[in-house]
């Protein structure tokens, strides 16, 4: 059958069944006459057991394996009541300690005692360590902001204008051993910030939906990603222009710098993250 027969039969989108065999989840055989997918009735029951295990928030990797037959399903699925079990638990503590601050009448961040509704400090601060280890990572939402994102793209418009006119009519954009490959109209040194606005609406959404489905954090992992894209052309922008002034021959140990200390800052970021979410389950 045809995928727009698939997405009758399933009420999936295209680009969901595309993404599952993307993953290798499923892989439809091709029609001989035409080229085209052949999807089959496994594929299609298939399809949809895949994506009622996405409804419980159980990850692609997981449901690999479950398919593979490295760990049973049942395994897998006691491991997320547990999960889940465990964020209700924490929902309904801060839910039933909403409630009490809301019966108990006006407040206010001044008048606020928390002893009035937390009778063992110490014991509450351990029950809630992670979200304390949340906020050590506070620098990777910041990297990962909308902010950082317009200071980037503002910065790149604004290193162009001051150093437009100072600028040789062309620019290099493409170098080798120390030498300009390739040169361009210098009205080039404009494409940079033009390149962090592509970067934020153009292919930001397509690294989204991919980490989104794979990442409890994909969300941020993205806006890191995007924003990460943003400094390096910030980078190669002011390469350009240091080296039509001389000052530096090398852009690779620029991009070099900027992925080592950026990933890395990611990296532990995410470590941490996910250490936070063992210790949280």
């Amino acid at each position: 059958m045809t995928i727009k027969e698939v997405e009758k039969q399933t009420g999936l989108t295209r680009s969901n069944i595309r993404f599952y065999e993307k993953e290798k989840l499923i892989e439809p055989l091709r029609n001989d006459k035409n080229g085209y997918r052949d999807y089959s009735e496994k594929d299609v029951e298939y399809i949809k057991k895949i994506a009622y295990l996405r409804t419980l928030e159980i990850s692609i990797e997981d449901i690999r394996n479950i398919m593979s037959d490295k760990v049973p399903l049942e395994e897998i699925v006691e491991k997320q009541a547990a999960a889940i079990q465990t964020q209700i638990e924490g929902l309904n503590k801060a839910k039933d300690i909403c409630e009490r601050m809301l019966a108990s009448g006006n407040i206010s961040f001044e008048e606020l005692q928390v002893e009035k509704y937390v009778l063992d400090l110490e014991a509450y601060w351990n029950d809630n360590k992670p979200v304390f280890k949340l906020d050590s990572v506070s620098f990777l939402y910041i990297w990962g902001s909308l902010i950082t994102w317009i200071m980037i793209t503002l910065l790149c418009f604004l290193i162009g204008m001051l150093s437009y006119a100072k600028l040789p009519v062309e620019i290099p954009v493409q170098w080798y051993n120390g030498m300009a490959a390739s040169v361009v109209d210098k009205k080039f040194i404009f494409a940079y910030p033009l390149a962090c606005i592509c970067i934020r609406f153009l292919l930001r959404p397509i690294i989204y939906v991919r980490f989104l489905v794979n990442f409890l954090y994909g969300e941020l992992i993205t806006e890191y990603l995007s924003n990460y894209l943003c400094f390096a052309a910030l980078s190669v922008e002011i390469f350009s222009i240091l080296f039509v002034h001389g000052l530096i021959k090398s852009v690779v140990a620029v991009l070099f710098i900027d992925t080592a200390v950026l990933v890395g800052i990611l990296i532990a970021g995410i470590a941490k993250i996910m250490h936070l979410k063992e210790t949280a389950g």
